[in-house]
């Protein structure tokens, strides 16, 4: 399936990870339903994901969005890369990652890419154990980008006393 890309006035760049047709038997007939996944971000450490149901695809994506906006994280970056190995599992999802250096780029799969190219990181390697369901491994790359600490290059002053 196609994936859009759009950039908003406010900087953030959204993208359609996944649209789905549900349909629910009633005594009437069948009733149809559109349900969106989408992800969020401006590249330089906030991201987030939304899942939106509507009558129309529009409308699904729309709700999708709003959620996505008003749910943002930060995620600490450190050198391009994530600060430290992080593993979570969500349910039946289970995603593991890895730094990695400069000019690696993103060895993930599925929406685990997306998400993170959304966040600003770069260089990151992975890999998706137990389900493959995209709507679980987002949740499940949210749950692991809440869980990084924060890390910072050691100063030059601290070298120095040190000494």
């Amino acid at each position: 399936m196609r994936r859009e890309e759009r950039k908003s006035k406010d900087g953030l760049e959204e993208q359609v990870l996944l649209i789905r047709r549900v349909s629910k038997k009633t005594t009437g007939g069948n009733y149809i339903n559109f349900s969106a996944l989408v992800a969020v971000g401006d590249r330089k450490g906030r991201v987030g994901i939304g899942l939106g149901r509507g009558l129309e695809v529009p409308q699904a994506i729309k709700k999708a969005m709003n959620y996505a906006r008003k749910h943002m994280i930060n995620v600490p970056i450190f050198e391009g890369t994530l600060p430290h190995d992080v593993r979570v599992k969500y349910k039946a999802a289970c995603i593991v990652l890895y730094p990695a250096p400069k000019g690696v780029g993103l060895k993930v799969g599925s929406v685990v890419r997306t998400i993170l190219a959304l966040a600003g990181v770069s260089n990151a390697s992975g890999k998706i154990l137990g389900s493959r369901n995209q709507i679980a491994n987002s949740y499940a790359i949210m749950e692991a980008l809440k869980g990084l600490k924060p890390r910072t290059r050691p100063s030059s002053q601290n070298k120095e006393e040190k000494i």
